[in-house]
């Protein structure tokens, strides 16, 4: 059975940081649905500038690898690599790459 204090954030983390995280669910929500309209609007000023099929599909590519990189950095590797270490964004994942990388 899992845990429900599992996903609340310890007062001590947010320490020394200006903004805590979004708990409101209807912020949330708001934060959901303007990503969504950001992706809408800009993907709809640049189909009207592409003139190809190959830059739609490289378009396409781009997002979808992109896409397919944040989850690789906020789930494979803390589901899979590294358990016991918890990102918080992408500077999270810049400090433990820096801190974690192997020498030669």
């Amino acid at each position: 059975m899992p845990d429900p204090q599992h996903n609340e954030p310890s007062p001590a983390s947010h320490t020394g940081t200006i903004f805590g995280d979004l708990q409101n669910p209807r912020l949330i929500w708001a934060k959901g649905i303007l990503f969504l309209v950001l992706g809408v609007l800009s993907t709809a000023l640049l189909v009207a500038r592409l003139p190809s099929l190959t830059e739609w599909a490289l378009l396409c590519i781009c997002i979808w690898s992109f896409c397919r990189a944040y989850y690789f950095a906020f789930y494979v590797i803390e589901h899979y690599v590294d358990p016991s270490y918890k990102f918080a964004g992408l500077s999270s994942l810049a400090k433990y790459l820096w801190t974690h990388r192997r020498s030669p």
